[in-house]
This record gives C-alpha cells, structure tokens and sequence, in this order.
C-alpha cells in the first residue's frame, strides 16, 4: 500500500513538472511559457499576439502532417541559390551575410526555408482556387489610394568601401577620417530603375551622409556603401508598378483567405489554455 501511494505521489510530481512549463495544448502538441516568451522578444509582441502566433503555426504543422507535405533538400538548396542570385552573391557568401546579420548557421538557415518552403505549399493548397486575378479597375483603385508609396528617389550618389578585414571597415564607418591602405573606395552613382528592390530599400532606409551596414561583398571581404546624396524623388506610372500593385492584391486576397480558414480551424481545433505567462 505503502508502495503504490508512493508511486502515485511520484508520478504526480512527474506530471506537475511536466506541465509547470506548459501554457497551452493544440490538438496534442504543447506550447510552452518558454516559448511564448521568446516570441514576445523575437516579434515584440504582447503575450496574446505572441501566443496566437504559435497556435497558429501548431496548426499550421498539423495541416502538413495531415496533408502529407514535404520538401526535399534540392528544393531547399534551389531556394538558397535563388536567394544568393537575387542578393548578387555566391550561396557561401550568403551563409555569411546571414551569420553576421544574427548568428545563425547553414543548418539552421536550411531549417529556416524548409519551413517557409512547407507553408508556402500549404498556403497554395488552402488558397489556390479561392483568389481571383485582380481586376484593372481594382489595380487603378489602389494605386491612386497608395500613390505615396511609389515614390522613389531617381538615383543614389555613393561610395562603395570595401576590405578585407572586417575591422577596419568597422573602424572607417567609426570614424570617417580613418585611413588604411586596406580599404578601397570607389564612387558611383546607382540609378534607382538599374538596381535591386533589396539594395534599393537598403539605400533608402541609409540617411546621408551615413554608412549602411557592413554586408559580406561576395569576394571574401566585407563592403559598406556610404550616402553621399539622394538625388529628387520621382512618381512611378501606374504601368511601371501594375505587376508590383497586382502581386500586392493577390497576396492581400490570399491572406484574408487564410485568415478566415485558420479561424475556422482554430474554433474546431482542441485548445486547451493552461496557464499564461505572469
């Protein structure tokens, strides 16, 4: 008796630590304080939206097991490549860019797009044959709506300095009198219609007179871009952004689809809400 009263305070104890760091249960598959914490940091969120956030990748996931999806490592590795072309880099020099910006290494960055490469798929089966092409008229619409945002400025006047010691990079974009023979400068002015969305934002996004970042520059080194003016902005023609404001409706379309489906989903999923973060 003794023994049995025993092994039950035990395994009580056992299942108190086991849910202690347990905030809620989706279908099964728990999230803990742990996690909603490290959302709340990552996304600056509150506890709410951070806890809505993994209940609807939990169900996310549990669409994907129960949908049979997969993604193969050549998917993975073409994304990557993708990714590299786009940036004007090599997939190394990628690896590194990533690395610098927040750490992660090249299996974790695979991880990373193996999940993204899932929900895309995903989101495509839920989506697919709910959104429509947006009409012109709608297309007219938002860009008279949204004029401000295709507004750009005609061209950048910058110097590019690259080295290949990160540190004396650091030490120039420090102090901008600073002179080794290490680095190597050269003026150029960047025509805002010539160059990539991905720089362009960068470029738009640097004051004046500043540096951007310190980004790997694809050679083994590391380059920083400094703004030297930013020549006057100019209004696109509704031609010039159809493709961009048609991409933007459907992505809108699509998300109000998925929205509503994974509301739906969540009504009916078995949620169970166990304790909040204090």
């Amino acid at each position: 008796m003794y023994k049995y009263l025993l092994f039950l305070f035990t395994s009580s104890l056992l299942l108190a630590n086991v849910y202690d760091g347990v905030s809620i249960v989706v279908k099964n598959s728990a999230i803990t304080l742990l996690d909603i914490q490290k959302e709340m940091k990552n996304s600056k969120v509150d506890e709410k939206t951070a806890s809505d956030i993994l209940i609807r990748k939990k169900l996310e996931d549990s669409e994907i097991k129960e949908r049979k999806i997969t993604v193969s490592s050549a998917e993975v590795f073409a994304d990557v490549k993708t990714m590299a072309a786009k940036n004007n880099l090599s997939v190394s020099a990628l690896y590194d860019a990533i690395r610098e910006s927040n750490g992660m290494n090249s299996q974790a960055i695979k991880e990373k797009i193996k999940q993204k490469l899932l929900s895309q798929k995903l989101y495509s089966a839920i989506a697919y044959s709910s959104v429509s092409q947006p009409s012109m008229k709608e297309v007219e619409d938002y860009f008279q709506i949204h004029k401000s945002e295709f507004t750009h400025p005609a061209s950048f006047d910058v110097t590019f300095y690259n080295a290949k010691d990160k540190g004396s990079l650091q030490a120039k974009i420090d102090n901008p009198m600073f002179y080794s023979q290490e680095i190597v400068s050269m003026d150029k002015k960047l025509n805002f219609s010539e160059i990539t969305p991905q720089l362009a934002s960068l470029l738009e996004k640097t004051p004046p007179n500043t540096f951007t970042q310190i980004l790997p520059n694809g050679e083994g080194g590391f380059m920083s871009i400094y703004i030297n003016e930013i020549a006057t902005q100019e209004e696109a023609s509704i031609e010039s952004v159809k493709d961009q404001i048609m991409n933007q409706l459907v992505s809108q379309k699509r998300e109000q689809v998925l929205s509503e489906y994974f509301a739906r989903l969540r009504h009916n999923a078995d949620i169970n809400i166990i304790r909040k973060v204090k």
